[in-house]
């Protein structure tokens, strides 16, 4: 697949779904630098067919990407899905705004527990979805969590049913 210029609508769901991504700086020396960027899921949220923006929250205070961004606007985006080994990387020019009180708030999420400073914007040069090929899948505790409650209710249910049986469950018990 050629490298896209525009926001498509699976684009746009892949990244909506996305709790996280790794953001790459260079300062005008060519110094690379690169930071994993985290919030609540759909954090990083389309503005139009070639924007992005974040609320930029509180973190290390060693401000290395905005040292790089007042120098060398040209960023890079890496989004991976870990379950489905999707991955997508963007190209592009990114900007920090701390002048714009209504661009922050809009890029807030209320319920979030991180401090904002700023809103960030990305402008899409091209991006392109890459192959799966050597992604180990990866599960959150929001994925796992049902799947496990689901294996305890099971297991509490058969050990009720051997019980009613006659049978004592920890018979069965594996030692470690």
């Amino acid at each position: 697949m050629a490298w896209q210029t525009r926001m498509t609508p699976e684009l746009a769901q892949f990244i909506a779904e996305r709790d996280h991504f790794y953001m790459a700086t260079a300062n005008a020396a060519g110094r690379p630098y690169i930071q994993h960027r985290g919030g609540p899921k759909g954090f990083l949220k389309v503005l139009n067919d070639t924007t992005l923006g974040f609320a930029d929250f509180a973190g290390n205070q060693q401000f290395v990407t905005l040292g790089h961004l007042s120098e060398n606007d040209q960023a890079f985006l890496f989004l991976i899905d870990y379950p489905t080994r999707r991955r997508v990387k963007v190209r592009g020019r990114a900007r920090a705004l701390s002048d714009d009180p209504a661009l922050t708030r809009s890029l807030s999420d209320p319920g979030y527990r991180g401090r904002v400073e700023r809103a960030i914007l990305f402008d899409i040069l091209e991006w392109d979805a890459n192959c799966p090929s050597h992604i180990l899948p990866r599960w959150d505790s929001a994925a796992l969590t049902p799947a496990f409650d689901r294996l305890e209710r099971r297991i509490r249910d058969l050990e009720t049913q051997v019980r009613d049986l006659g049978g004592d469950p920890g018979e069965f018990e594996m030692s470690a």
